[in-house]
């Protein structure tokens, strides 16, 4: 990853005053890959500091083909996915996804081409949440073609993303139970403020006192968790409502709070205020938090922190003077009986693997839920590691604690802070700021299952309740604990991606996740969706189509043991065999059978295909006559760079092209060494020609056509059973004849004496075809 920031200091303008920061990071470009999966995808990580009031991502996409600029390429869209503390769960191909699954939201932009070769986009997010961010992009889905190579200059599709963001400095903090006072320029249109809520508060209270102003109090009021507030964040306009407050209920523990105080437009001269913020402790709900200044570690608060002055936007922290001054206020000490909050209990992290986590809870896993009050649990995510495997979340009702009752027990999962209702009826696990999921058991559905896949990082809380259910709907039960069995669980994919794909752990820098790639024609994300999945029957077809083409290869072998190709025979043996047995363990659905492990299967079968190749070609050179031993010291130089090559490059088009090029090139050699020396064209037969030569080169030419430019993934096992059968038919043509003695014809004479003796063979010389119906001369010679 090439990743820098690069920071300096801008002055503020005339609509926002303050003091900024300007971060900027970038990363390398990558390759896009058409969309097959979440695995196909290119995922990219960046962090948003916080404070930041807004994020530039400047998208860059550029074509490249060969090394050069890719003008000639064709247009294909590009879509880039956003989303904040997870990676974004993306469905373009409009699967189904697993029962029991939460499927999360995401922002989604699709890139144009506005250049031949060079696009560029932009994705703008005003007050931005801090933390992490994961952009995903990827190319349309194609037609699945299976391509050599090197055979041609591929097309290239590479995206590179930048992040330019901006940020406060120096943000004022209130303090809870104090009242900082203000005073708002002419020039001045607003001021931010963040406080920060400690766990176990189940209200927020903010409220602008004693405001002055030339038309009354012309100030808006809005409050926003985790980032400064947005146009439509919950506000409060001053003008209209006495006292001006705004009440958060359910608000998210160990997180920032931003109070934007906001002049209405075209009021002039200065208006003075006062803010306070009252935080309410539900551990204790008849007490508020005591109106001193607590240290960072009593409230569970960062820090680091900014100023303790009210800070006007541009200017300057204030001396300690009536504009900034700070002190406390009486605080009621009573709250609603609603806003009580439960103990939470903790659960115990036990890491088995990457993204295998359990998560155990004291005397657990059965869970007693007591009719009076909800029993609440707490799950910790782990920042970025966490994130990118499924959260998995079990209940199980135990029937026979109901006691002949007509109990249900509903659980509310919620990000960052339980839900604990008031409304003891109610069977929602949302609110107007809070989202949650919900499940449920009861004597007739006694199991419920949850699944969240790429979870946001944080505490997860799950609270449990039973209510019982009457003609007028659910009420409180009344003397009845429900006991449910609970089971929490972080994996990498969905039930391991099923029989019909594969969990991979994929990982981008620093950064891992786990993802299906699924197989036989299954689609979604657990690979579950089976609209376009192939049958068995289509299985078993195509599974024996691969194999039992190779028996193809038995009339090459026969021919090549009655021509005495021995070792050419062996050859042949042995890719039928590997050949067979590689198809049978490459199927992607169930029909599948290895023998032995897949690499080496994979490269059995590589390596006897090219060795079928090149002992054929050198057979045909007949280099035997001519130089002593050059075939056998051919085969097993060609057995050696074949395997070294192999190794290197399985699928590379030099493996296949290269020794099929210099064998053949062996052979012109040798062909027109005898055709100069004989003075007539080798071979000299025209049926050789018209019926063998000829007819093996076109049917091996056409299995090399359809390998290279025919075959896709949707064809593959008809398209490659024809190549085998092909490639094998080739062989019967090509193989030259072996020239056999007549049994007519008696043993020659032999001269007596010493030495060795040379045998000529006239027909072989001649290149013909059967041995049989001409007669033999041989000249001897010592």
């Amino acid at each position: 990853m090439s990743a820098h920031s690069s920071r300096n200091w801008a002055s503020s303008n005339a609509e926002a005053d303050g003091l900024f920061v300007t971060d900027y990071f970038t990363r390398t470009p990558r390759k896009l890959s058409p969309f097959r999966s979440f695995a196909s995808i290119e995922l990219f990580h960046f962090h948003i500091p916080e404070d930041t009031v807004i994020a530039v991502w400047n998208l860059i996409t550029f074509k490249e083909q060969g090394g050069t600029f890719g003008d000639q390429c064709p247009d294909r869209s590009i879509t880039v996915y956003f989303r904040s503390g997870a990676p974004s769960v993306i469905n373009p191909l409009h699967t189904h996804f697993p029962r029991d699954t939460a499927v999360p939201g995401s922002f989604a932009l699709t890139l144009t081409w506005t250049l031949p070769n060079r696009t560029t986009g932009v994705f703008n997010v005003t007050s931005p949440l801090p933390g992490d961010w994961f952009l995903a992009a990827h190319l349309p889905k194609d037609e699945g073609k299976i391509s050599v190579k090197g055979l041609y200059e591929e097309c290239q599709y590479l995206f590179q993303p930048q992040l330019i963001v901006q940020r406060l400095v120096n943000i004022a903090v209130l303090y809870p139970g104090f009242v900082t006072e203000q005073s708002m320029g002419p020039h001045n249109r607003s001021c931010l403020y963040k406080v920060f809520v400690p766990s176990y508060t189940s209200r927020v209270l903010v409220e602008v006192l004693r405001c002055h102003g030339a038309e009354g109090c012309p100030l808006w009021l809005r409050v926003r968790a985790k980032a400064p507030p947005l146009h439509n964040s919950t506000a409060m306009d001053c003008r209209d409502h006495t006292p001006c407050q705004l009440a958060l209920d359910l608000p998210f523990w160990q997180h920032w709070y931003y109070v934007l105080v906001e002049k209405h437009p075209g009021v002039p001269g200065t208006v003075s205020f006062q803010v306070i913020v009252q935080v309410t402790d539900c551990s204790q709900p008849s007490l508020a938090r005591p109106p001193f200044l607590p240290s960072s570690a009593s409230m569970n608060m960062p820090h680091s922190f900014g100023s303790m002055g009210g800070l006007a936007l541009g200017d300057s922290p204030p001396p300690a003077s009536p504009n900034g001054t700070k002190h406390p206020v009486p605080i009621p000490t009573s709250s609603p009986a609603s806003e009580r909050c439960w103990p939470v209990r903790p659960t115990l992290r036990n890491e088995l693997d990457t993204f295998s986590v359990h998560f155990y809870i004291f005397f657990g896993p059965n869970v007693s839920v007591p009719p009076d009050h909800p029993a609440v649990f707490v799950i910790n995510l782990l920042p970025v590691l966490d994130s990118g495997g499924v959260l998995n979340l079990e209940l199980r009702l135990n029937v026979s604690s109901l006691c002949g009752e007509n109990v249900t027990v509903f659980g509310c999962l919620n990000h960052e802070v339980p839900l604990t209702s008031s409304d003891n009826a109610s069977v929602t696990c949302e609110t107007e700021s809070l989202a949650g999921f919900l499940l449920s058991v009861n004597a007739t559905a006694t199991l419920s299952r949850l699944r969240i896949p790429y979870p946001q990082t944080g505490s997860w809380y799950l609270s449990l309740r039973s209510l019982c259910a009457t003609e007028h709907g659910f009420e409180p039960c009344t003397n009845v604990t429900a006991e449910v069995y609970l089971r929490a669980y972080l994996s990498p994919c969905i039930n391991d991606c099923g029989i019909y794909g594969q969990c991979k752990l994929l990982r981008t820098n620093n950064y891992l996740y786990a993802a299906c790639e699924c197989k036989a024609g299954w689609n979604g994300w657990g690979c579950t969706d089976n609209a376009e999945a192939f049958s068995y029957g289509f299985q078993l077809l195509s599974t024996l189509l691969l194999c039992l083409s190779n028996v193809m290869f038995v009339p090459p072998v026969a021919i090549a043991v009655r021509s005495h190709y021995l070792l050419e025979a062996a050859v042949y043996i042995f890719t039928m065999f590997f050949s067979t047995f590689y198809h049978a363990c490459d199927q992607p659905g169930i029909v599948v059978f290895c023998i032995m492990d897949y690499d080496v299967l994979q490269f059995c079968d590589f390596l006897g295909s090219l060795m079928s190749v090149w002992v054929t070609v050198i057979a045909m050179a007949r280099l035997q006559p001519v130089v002593k031993q050059a075939s056998a010291v051919l085969y097993l130089l060609g057995a050696m760079l074949l395997s070294m090559a192999l190794q290197m490059d399985r699928h590379g088009l030099w493996n296949l092209l290269g020794p099929s090029l210099f064998a053949l090139g062996i052979m012109a050699i040798a062909w027109t060494a005898r055709t100069i020396r004989r003075r007539h064209c080798y071979p000299p037969t025209w049926k050789r020609w018209a019926f063998y030569l000829c007819p093996g080169a076109l049917i091996a030419a056409a299995a090399v056509l359809l390998y290279a430019f025919v075959e896709t993934e949707e064809n593959y096992f008809y398209i490659h059973s024809i190549w085998h059968l092909l490639i094998a038919g080739s062989v019967g043509f090509l193989l030259p004849p072996r020239a056999k003695s007549s049994g007519r014809l008696g043993p020659l004479p032999r001269r007596k004496g010493c030495g060795y003796q040379l045998c000529v063979n006239e027909q072989e010389e001649l290149g013909l075809v059967d041995p049989a119906v001409a007669s033999i001369n041989s000249i001897c010679t010592s």
